[in-house]
């Protein structure tokens, strides 16, 4: 049987008989640190009705001219061509739907995600275009939320009879420990023009290293937040003289503009207060502030400002809370051919709401009167089913931990978004929870 063996087998180089038992095995084995050029057909990574497809359908009818109108390459003077902003808006907006709020999540889901891959469409994009694109560009942000609202106004899914405002107090991008008082800013304001002086001896006439451009661009930031601390300290003493607070005013040096406000579970914590007003026949978002007080006590009638300037008229019936009741709003509501639904102070020692006085005015006691009956409380009622489903859809699903950026205009544009986005899921009837 051996000589069977040796006589299949191949013979050696110098005519041998080769036992094939013998020597190593060759074999093919992976290798997994190897680049591999896979074809993909991008266009088939999702399937028809996708949600990131209705995004891109929902950008695909927004106009973007003022997106476009910034970008400073241009056929006749040439440049680097810059990352189509309707691709951009369709990231952020099929981004903050997902509930991911990270420009460098978005940057790695890019290249590992089929959604963010579709959507990417073959364009480099990298987590510093994404970020900076997200507060750049609030004005033409701002009209693409009225163009989404004068869509659904058209379609009739918004009508505008009834629309409920509310504010929701949403933690700052800034720890507690980061305030000081006027004193401490000032100590901090001289170490920071010192660490300034410092940096500028270490170049020395000479090129910047990266670690030593790092700490100088530190050093400048610093620098410029604590000023901002500063200037913010004379609007905060105000605050607190008005409010006949005996505390030592202070400001963040880390976001000046952020207010340390009593959040939902009790505690004190820096944040801003995020306004909504919301349709309540569709949910579309029809109002959209941000302000660094923790009342929303005099906000009804910037609320209202709002809304007219975006849909071009006050809704039918307004519903709000306890918080935004004063009288010059009653009266400017009323004025304006708005129905105001809100609670009426109870006297103290009596249990039902005040009755008209003799001292209001003509606003004033139709509002008392209104809500004294029984069509009146039952609005009331749907108030918190229209509002505060909005807030607790951010704070769960779109907000998480705090807000990712700093200072009042990019907390806003960063508002926008969300307001946008949720304007995109009415219009596209997008479920959230349904996204593959």
């Amino acid at each position: 049987m051996a000589d069977d063996v040796f006589a299949l087998s191949p013979d050696a180089a110098d005519g041998r008989r080769v036992d094939p038992r013998e020597g190593t095995p060759l074999v093919e084995t992976a290798n997994r640190t190897q680049v591999e050029l896979t074809p993909t057909d991008v266009e088939a990574l999702l399937p028809p009705g996708h949600a990131a497809r209705l995004v891109w359908r929902f950008v695909d009818g927004l106009d973007l001219r003022q997106f476009y109108a910034a970008i400073g390459s241009r056929d006749t003077i040439g440049g680097r061509p810059a990352i189509d902003p309707k691709i951009l808006v369709a990231l952020w907006l099929y981004a903050t739907i997902d509930g991911v709020g990270s420009a460098r999540e978005i940057d790695r889901l890019c290249y590992s995600h089929d959604a963010y891959r579709w959507i990417r469409g073959g364009v480099s994009v990298n987590y510093h275009s994404l970020s900076s694109f997200r507060v750049r560009h609030q004005a033409a942000l701002d009209d693409l939320l009225t163009q989404s609202i004068t869509a659904l106004l058209h379609r009739r899914v918004v009508t505008l009879r009834r629309v409920a405002a509310d504010g929701t107090r949403i933690r700052a991008n800034a720890g507690i420990r980061s305030f000081r008082r006027a004193q401490t800013l000032r100590e901090c304001l001289a170490q920071a023009r010192q660490q300034m002086k410092q940096t500028a001896r270490q170049t020395d006439g000479a090129g910047l290293s990266r670690e030593a451009a790092a700490q100088a661009r530190a050093a400048a930031e610093q620098l410029v937040r604590v000023e901002e601390a500063l200037a913010e300290l004379p609007r905060v003493t105000a605050v607190k003289r008005r409010n006949r607070s005996t505390s030592e005013p202070r400001v963040s040096t880390t976001d000046p503009e952020a207010r340390v406000m009593k959040m939902a579970d009790g505690g004190y914590r820096p944040a801003y207060n995020v306004q909504f007003a919301t349709d309540g026949d569709s949910d579309v978002i029809v109002g959209v502030a941000v302000i660094n007080t923790g009342t929303d006590q005099g906000e009804l009638v910037p609320m209202l400002n709002e809304i007219e300037r975006r849909v071009g008229r006050v809704p039918d019936q307004t519903l709000v809370d306890g918080g935004y009741v004063n009288h010059r709003g009653i009266e400017d509501a009323t004025c304006r051919g708005s129905e105001l639904v809100a609670p009426v102070p109870r006297q103290r020692g009596r249990r039902d709401a005040t009755p008209p006085q003799p001292s209001d005015s003509m606003a004033i006691a139709l509002w008392r009167t209104r809500m004294l009956s029984a069509a009146a409380q039952d609005a009331y009622r749907i108030r918190g089913s229209i509002a505060e489903r909005v807030n607790a859809d951010i704070r769960a699903h779109r907000m998480h931990q705090a807000i990712p950026v700093r200072g009042l205009h990019k907390v806003h544009s960063w508002v926008l978004w969300i307001a946008l986005a949720i304007n995109a899921m009415r219009a596209m009837e997008i479920v959230p929870h349904l996204m593959t």
